[in-house]
Parts: C-alpha cells; structure tokens; sequence
C-alpha cells in the first residue's frame, strides 16, 4: 500500500498495548501507529484528535470498556474503522460489538501475519469475522424468512447494498445516485425490511456473502 494504514490501539495493559505497537510499527507492514489509549473513554478522545483509519479495541477495560465505545466511537468518527482484539471469545460480546459498529474480531492469541491481515481488510471496509459468527450476525436474533431473496429487490436497492458495504454514507450514496437523502433512508429501510437484517452492518454481510461488491 503506498500510504501506510494509521491505527489507534486500546487495551487496558500496558505490556499488551505496548507489545502491540512494536509489533505493528515494523516497516514492512505499512501500518502507521499514531495513538493508543487504556480505556474506552480516552478512545473516544483519542479518534476525534488523530482521526485513525482503523482502531484495534479492547473489550474489557475500566472506566469505560469496548462495548460501550463501539456505538459512540461508529457515530462520531464514522470513517474510522474498527477492529476488536480480545481476550474473550463469548459470542455474546462479539456480535454486539459487531452490532454496534465493528468490523472485524480477532483473539489475542493470533498470529502477527493474521492480525496484520485482519487490519488490512477492515481498512478496505471488509467484514472479518469467522465463519460461523458471520452467519450469527447475518441472521440476527430470528432465523430470516426463506422467501427474502436478491430477486425481490429492486435494481436501485442494490445499487444502495453496493455502496452500503462499500462504507458509504447516506449523504454519499445520495450524491452518487444523484437522488435525495430521504430516498436514500427509505431504500435502506426497504432493503432491511425486505431481507429481514437490522442494521447496516448486517446489509454489508449480505453483499458480501452474496458478492455484491
């Protein structure tokens, strides 16, 4: 990559957070590290200061921990990336920080090569989640009705799957559809109606796990 990936680490322990940006900062992985933090709410402060491609969050933390941050983190720095590395491997906890806003998860225990690459892949605003917990997320809390197919949507909603996965923003995709904002909520709204899914996140899965691309 000509411009290196900048990232924002969060994790409660030192040793970790600083083993982490060792790790991260060897020249060959074209990834830049400009902050780190020790809890959610230095996070939240961190990303509004340096505005980070991609934030590696930790779950557990004090003050304020990951699961809390995600939904504030997603809201007021929406092209920031996010990335949970963690300890815990509770289903749970990983498809609410995928809910809530986060692209990706990962164990602590992964390999260097495997987190480099998890990274890589939610800078390009791809979905990194294992196969199982992918399908998890898709189908939310209620198994989705089989008759919800890609041949009852129309050709524009479609269009708005593309760019939803794509990262775009409602004020984007109106500008790259040439249509309005309130057209653009209400094509989303259909889209989530018609495949049964409950956020964008789920809509991103979709037109990945469908190569929609």
């Amino acid at each position: 990559m000509e411009n290196k990936i900048t990232v924002l680490v969060v994790d409660d322990h030192q040793v970790v957070r600083k083993g982490l940006i060792s790790l991260l900062s060897a020249e060959k992985y074209g990834i830049s590290v400009i902050g780190e933090a020790a809890n959610g709410r230095d996070a939240i402060e961190q990303a509004h200061l340096l505005g980070p491609n991609v934030i590696l969050l930790d779950l557990a933390m004090p003050i304020m921990g990951g699961l809390e941050a995600i939904p504030i983190l997603h809201r007021d720095c929406p092209d920031a990336r996010i990335l949970v590395l963690t300890s815990y491997a509770e289903d749970e906890q990983v498809l609410a920080a995928i809910r809530s806003g986060a692209l990706g998860y990962l164990m602590k225990d992964a390999s260097p090569d495997e987190l480099v690459s998890t990274i890589q892949n939610v800078y390009l605003n791809r979905m990194s989640l294992p196969p199982d917990l992918a399908r998890k997320v898709m189908l939310g809390p209620q198994e989705p009705e089989s008759g919800h197919q890609p041949g009852m949507l129309t050709d524009r909603e479609m269009d708005v799957i593309r760019l939803v996965a794509r990262g775009y923003s409602n004020k984007q995709i109106a500008s790259e559809l040439s249509v309005s904002t309130t057209t653009v909520r209400t094509h989303v709204s259909n889209v989530l109606r018609k495949l049964n899914l409950e956020n964008r996140t789920q809509i991103a899965l979709y037109a990945q796990q469908n190569n929609l691309g």
